[in-house]
């Protein structure tokens, strides 16, 4: 794939990534350098933990910082109080806003994480990858979550967010061989946005535990 490309499907799921992490830091009471911190682990945390486990070193966040700066500069700029006030102003307009970005910035983290697994030229199983794009989608919330002392999202909420990284990287995966790499990063990105979406609007979850 043509690393302009690429570079782009990443800056376009690094901001809302940082603005989430940002927002949760505004939230949490943090200053502006803990707002930036959450913000840099939202934004590049998941692409981080997926270059340790391929054993890419060191991870693309040092070789190439536009993806860091960006997340940091996109949690500064949100830390400012007419920004952030402007976001919370409307809380339900904030809350479609933020899912409709978080659920683009899954759909190609997820996506750039296959992408990636890919890209090593090494005959890695399909658990592998699926799982490598998952831990790229989800692992930067993970990371914020921790960092902000709370329950991590994807544990504590019943409803369809891993679990829609998982169906969009295993047919991403699928569709490599026949679409070839970019057509099948968005077919799987697509999918992930779709789900997310329906899944808010039906309200669709996970079946959980009966007392």
């Amino acid at each position: 794939m043509n690393e302009t490309i690429l570079t782009i499907f990443v800056l376009i799921g690094t901001v809302p990534a940082a603005i989430s992490g940002a927002m949760l830091g505004i939230q949490k009471e943090m200053d502006i350098f803990g707002v930036s911190i959450l913000g840099l682990a939202t934004g590049v945390g998941g692409g981080a933990i997926r270059d340790i486990l391929l054993g890419i070193n060191p991870p693309a966040m040092f070789v190439d910082p536009i993806y860091a700066f960006t997340a940091i500069g996109t949690s500064m700029l949100t830390f400012f109080r007419v920004v952030h006030h402007e976001f919370t102003r409307h809380p339900k307009l904030y809350e479609m806003l933020m899912l409709v970005t978080d659920s683009i910035g899954l759909g190609v983290f997820t996506m750039v994480g296959v992408q990636t697994a890919f890209a090593q030229g090494k005959d890695y199983s399909l658990f592998l990858i699926v799982f490598v794009g998952t831990i790229t989608g989800v692992g930067g919330g993970v990371l914020r979550d921790l960092l902000a002392g709370r329950v991590p999202y994807i544990l504590a909420k019943h409803h369809l967010y891993a679990t829609a990284c998982l169906v969009g990287a295993i047919v991403g995966a699928l569709l490599w061989p026949v679409l070839g790499d970019l057509w099948a990063m968005v077919c799987g990105a697509v999918l992930i946005f779709l789900i997310r979406i329906l899944a808010a609007h039906y309200r669709w979850s996970l079946p959980k535990a009966q007392e």
